[in-house]
């Protein structure tokens, strides 16, 4: 699979599905930078036209963004989206989209091991 700055939704859709996999089922946007691309949920492609502010911004800026989108399908849903970068350029962007809302982060908080904490949670200081 070869991904370039013109690819399409459908190009892009093999990777993106990929990713959707891996990330356990978490919502996946994808785009190249001069082609819409996917947005997937539940295992499906439902859109091979999509964009979203947060994609926009990451195309343009380069650089990986956390934000809450105030407009958009996700509008109010954190975002974590990251460039794909070939040869020092941007060619794309991909994002997951946090439905947890951060309850992950928690988790994972709440479940370290005692020699893992400090502060005022009784671990080592």
């Amino acid at each position: 699979m070869n991904i370039n700055a013109s690819s399409t939704g459908e190009e892009i859709a093999p990777m993106a599905l990929a990713i959707h996999q891996l990330v356990n089922g978490l919502p996946i946007t994808m785009r190249s930078l001069n082609s819409p691309g996917v947005r997937i949920e539940d295992g499906e492609v439902l859109d091979y036209n999509y964009t979203g502010p947060i994609l926009e911004e990451v195309l343009k800026s380069g650089e990986m963004s956390h934000k809450i989108p105030d407009t958009g399908e996700y509008k109010g849903t954190p975002v974590v989206v990251v460039p794909v970068i070939e040869a020092g350029q941007v060619i794309a962007a991909m994002g997951v989209v946090d439905i947890t809302k951060g309850i992950y982060s928690d988790i994972m908080e709440i479940t370290k091991r005692p020699e893992e904490l400090t502060g005022s949670r009784g671990g080592l200081q």
